[in-house]
């Protein structure tokens, strides 16, 4: 990391001497300007003479500097005739200013004393470095990052900025160097962690400000080939050996010459870096009574290890009392094979005794706690004769019995904790293992273990033990499917490979075919006595009516989970009541708590509880009747984060009507968290939403909530929604919907460069529109003109985006007429029009502010930064782009904030910095990875090349060119030829 500069004799801050009493409120810094605070109150320190001479002292940190040595630092080997009486002087002004005992004369010299803990950034800046140092030694990378992000944020411009004299400029030299120790020290911790996309960015810039720093260089190498960029890796190399041999004329060291090789080779070891998990200490256990364990346990490492750890506290050795653990989850997760593999390894603890009993507490009729006791007792040694008869007595004696004995009891299946209290040892050197569906949240001093499903790859070893190696190896995608089909679930899994076993003639993939069938699903998952509705239809047989109820319309709802207040909806309760029934679920082990506020059921579970559903509920109307209260919740909340997006658009004013309620929200940020949070569950139930009387309710839910497509975060999942819908509409013969539809296509194709099919599905939009929804008629003619402008057909566009402004007018919708505008501008800022191009993305975006439009006002911000910057007016461009940027990223509107960053690129290499674009294009490929399209991507590295041509990094650049024109190429985009003429005859070839 770097040693902490110290020094000589430097004294830890705080320390004082010459009895001088601290004084708290004064705080100094030298890593920047040379400046003076008491509390928050800015002191003046003078002339860049005195600023110097108290620098001078900051540094030493209360060693005393004689006049001498003063005299030297400020002017060196030629000081004034008067210099002695100078030092005098400023010393005696900073007197006066500082409080009183700070600044001391000892010896014909000075000091600074009595500073307190952390008054001098320089000591906080060394103290935060050590930490980290501490940190990263621990192997804590986290905090180390941390820490020595605030160490770094010290560092405030250049240090000593304006202070004259050699010391300062030694001084300089040597804080410098240091912060950049730091700074390589937290980039190298950030590669450790796996940030190498993030870390290009600034990698590239500050190679760009110290060109000859190898270190940087062999840290932007690895980050790039992390990043999969591993010719952009190898051109580093190749430009920085250039550099090198013309400035100094050396070659790399060898560490960097190692690198390039092992970059050739793809060695493995220059993988992105993960910490291996810890195996399981593992203790071996004999239990007397246990059941066998099952031949073909898999995974479960992470419970087992947990478990074993439990037990092994109950060995008496430390003087702690019994241990309990009590593992809940739902039928056929596991619970048993677990617990009693865990008691099979746990044996040489417990030599006194294992006791073991299936207490039937899924069934009807659960085993009495008196019972079980007279049958322990029995096997511990107990005469018929002294076993009392009730159940107190009972639990009393088996206490007795147990005490100095270390036995380990599994309660298996347990109905409850009132239940499997009495059963409990209660002494030291015992333990129990209990096994329920439910959670026994109040068996007092138990640890709580929730089992959940398996891993994929735990799942595919389960299967692959029971079905054999040979059969699966050849269609381990089939049976990847078959497990996925399962759900993960163990039982499930165990019958579906039984299945298989027994049949010689079926293949794996015959297997996959049959559970692809959901309908079918549980009815093939049986297998003999083996079945995995039956185990479910236990817990569901045990639920009260209103749970049942719950239970089974619950499952309806598409979508990995479900928030608390959409659960309300659809039950059409109270969140409080809601809450208390999905949280009594829970306990059950049917439901599952995905967090706070919200639930998911496992695959299985959910398609039983549809069965059930469509057995059980009555009227079966009830049915639609929650889908439908569950679609109105998702339209009109959705609706309400449009209006407070986009204050005064008109969209809000024509959507289908609701009955039933959405949420309201404080401010715009509460909406856009609701939203994101909601994206899957959302998309999801508006793409089951497809049959007539939900159609046009769900378009519009999907309309309201354009900001996922616009986000780029759920930009796939709402094409393949906007395109089911299109389809339904257009098999219902519902013009109105599909019209809709078509602009929700057109938008997610638009938005990843797609622009061919975006413009046939605003063509067709248009026509449906026409004459029946103003609305849409208005939203296709303005995408259509954005279309034409990306195709270069600026002739179409203008007209289409003249024709959308006055429908915008006609039906008074503001904001859309300011979308039109600023659209109209790019038309005539590429057509030579500049003047009008700012004038029109400018009135835009005055009409985005007046209706207090944040979002919006960032895309006009963005038109108009464009216009700015081909007119040359590039610090009102930046300022422009910066302030769009800013609201971008407040919105989570990932593809807008990466294409503000190209934009500024942009700006910057017009405006002659280099270094500075070519930061802000790696920062737009990082945000844009993903989203976006790859036409968007060959953009930002034409910028970017062009930016790190301008630093010097040619070979890196020819990269880029040769990545964009690749994409250009494969697009068919115009662009190609310009790219292409950038590129050598050699390197196209």
């Amino acid at each position: 990391m770097g040693g902490v500069p110290r020094v000589p004799e430097q004294r830890r801050p705080g320390s004082s001497a010459g009895g001088a009493e601290p004084t708290a409120a004064l705080r100094f810094s030298v890593l920047g300007p040379v400046r003076a605070w008491r509390d928050d109150e800015q002191l003046p320190t003078g002339s860049p003479q005195q600023r110097a001479l108290l620098a001078a002292l900051l540094l030493r940190e209360g060693r005393t500097a004689t006049a001498a040595e003063l005299i030297d630092a400020l002017w060196g080997e030629e000081p004034p005739s008067q210099a002695l009486a100078a030092v005098r002087t400023y010393a005696s002004r900073l007197r006066k200013v500082l409080d009183p005992g700070v600044l001391v004369s000892e010896s014909g010299g000075y000091a600074v004393r009595g500073l307190a803990e952390g008054a001098l950034d320089l000591a906080v800046a060394q103290e935060l470095a050590a930490e980290a140092e501490k940190a990263r030694n621990a192997g804590d990378l986290c905090h180390a990052r941390e820490v020595l992000g605030r160490a770094l944020a010290l560092w405030c411009g250049e240090v000593l900025a304006g202070v004259p004299g050699p010391y300062a400029e030694s001084q300089r030299v040597r804080l410098e160097e240091w912060r950049l120790q730091l700074l390589e020290s937290r980039l190298d911790m950030d590669l450790e962690q796996g940030c190498h996309a993030e870390a290009v960015s600034e990698l590239t810039a500050l190679t760009a400000e110290h060109p000859l720093r190898e270190r940087l260089r062999e840290l932007l190498m690895l980050a790039l080939y992390r990043s999969g960029r591993q010719a952009e890796a190898l051109a580093v190399y190749a430009d920085t050996r250039r550099l090198l041999a013309d400035e100094l004329g050396v070659d790399p060291r060898p560490g960097l010459k190692e690198l390039q090789q092992r970059i050739l080779r793809a060695d493995p070891g220059l993988a992105e870096p993960s910490a291996p998990a810890a195996e399981p200490a593992v203790v071996p256990v004999r239990p007397a009574q246990l059941p066998a364990s099952v031949s073909d346990f898999t995974g479960r490492s992470a419970f087992v290890a947990e478990l074993s750890e439990v037990l092994a506290s109950a060995s008496g050795t430390d003087g702690r009392v019994m241990a309990v653990s009590a593992l809940a989850g739902i039928g056929g997760v596991g619970k048993t094979t677990l617990a009693v593999h865990v008691a099979h390894q746990a044996r040489s603890a417990f030599p006194d005794g294992q006791l073991y009993v299936d207490l039937q507490g899924a069934g009807p009729r659960a085993a009495e706690p008196e019972t079980v006791l007279g049958s322990f007792l029995r096997a511990l040694g107990t005469a018929d004769s002294a076993i009392p008869d009730s159940l107190e007595e009972r639990a009393a004696l088996y206490r007795s019995v147990l005490d100095g004995r270390r036995v380990l009891v599994l309660l298996d299946n347990a109905k409850d904790a009132a239940q499997v209290r009495p059963l409990l040892p209660g002494t030291e050197g015992c333990a129990a293992l209990v096994t329920s569906r439910v959670r026994m949240v109040d068996l007092a001093g138990a640890h709580l273990v929730d089992l959940d499903v398996m891993s994929p790859d735990e799942a595919l070893q389960l299967f692959t033990k029971i079905v054999g190696e040979e059969r699966v190896a050849s269609e381990r995608e089939a049976a990847l499917d078959v497990v996925a089909a399962c759900g993960f679930l163990p039982l499930a899994i165990r019958i579906a490979a039984s299945r298989l076993a027994a049949r010689r003639t079926w293949t794996v993939s015959v297997l996959a075919a049959k559970l692809a069938d959901e309908r079918r699903r549980l009815d093939e998952l049986q297998a003999g006595d083996l079945a995995v509705k039956a185990t479910f239809e236990l817990g569901y047989g045990a639920l009260e009516p209103a749970q049942a109820r719950a239970f089974r319309l619950l499952g309806l709802a598409d979508g990995p989970d479900i928030s608390l207040a959409a659960a309300a909806a659809v039950l059409a309760l109270s969140p409080e009541d809601t809450e208390d029934l999905l949280e009594s679920l829970v306990d059950t082990s049917l439901l599952e708590s995905a967090a706070p506020g919200r639930y998911r059921y496992h695959d299985l579970v959910r398609l039983y509880a549809r069965a059930c559903a469509e057995r059980d509920e009555q009227p079966p109307s009830e049915r639609d009747a929650a889908l439908s209260r569950l679609l109105d919740f998702y339209l009109a909340t959705a609706a309400g984060v449009y209006a407070i997006e986009r204050p005064g658009d008109r969209l809000v004013d024509h959507l289908e009507a609701t009955q039933y309620p959405g949420l309201s929200f404080a401010d715009r940020h509460e909406a856009q968290d609701w939203l994101y949070a909601e994206a899957v569950s959302l998309l999801a139930c508006v793409r089951q939403s497809t049959r007539p009387e939900f159609l046009r309710r769900a378009v519009d839910a999907l309309w309201a909530s354009v900001d996922l497509a616009e986000s780029g975060s759920n930009s796939k999942a709402y094409e393949d929604v906007a395109s089911v819908l299109r389809d339904a509409a257009k098999e219902a013969a519902d013009p109105h919907a599909e019209a809709r539809a078509l602009i929700m296509v057109a938008y997610v194709h638009y938005y990843t460069g797609r622009f061919d099919i975006a413009n046939q599905a605003t063509e067709e939009a248009a026509a449906l529109s026409a004459g029946n929804d103003p609305l849409t008629s208005c939203w296709a003619s303005n995408t259509r003109g954005v279309i034409a402008l990306f195709q270069n057909r600026y002739d179409d566009g203008e007209a289409h985006l003249t024709s959308a402004i006055d429908s915008f007018r006609a039906c008074q919708d503001r904001p859309g007429e300011a979308s039109a505008l600023c659209n109209l501008s790019r038309i005539h800022l590429a057509t030579g029009r500049t003047s009008s191009a700012v004038s029109l993305a400018q009135e835009g975006t005055d009409m985005y502010d007046a209706m207090g439009h944040a979002l919006k006002g960032a895309n006009g911000r963005y038109a108009l930064g464009l216009a700015l910057t081909q007119s040359g007016r590039l610090s009102e461009a930046t300022a422009r782009l910066q302030e769009a940027l800013a609201v971008f990223r407040d919105s989570r509107q990932r593809l807008w904030e990466g294409m503000s960053l190209f934009r500024l690129a942009e700006a910057d290499l017009a405006g002659r910095r280099p270094a500075q674009a070519a930061a802000s294009a790696e920062m737009a490929l990082t945000v844009l990875r993903g989203i976006g399209g790859e036409w968007r991507r060959g953009n930002v590295l034409v910028v970017l090349g062009h930016a790190l041509n301008g630093i010097g990094q040619a070979g890196r650049a020819q990269v880029c060119w040769r990545e964009s024109l690749e994409i250009y190429e494969a697009l068919g985009a115009a662009e190609a030829e310009a790219v292409r003429a950038l590129l050598t005859p050699a390197a196209v070839a």
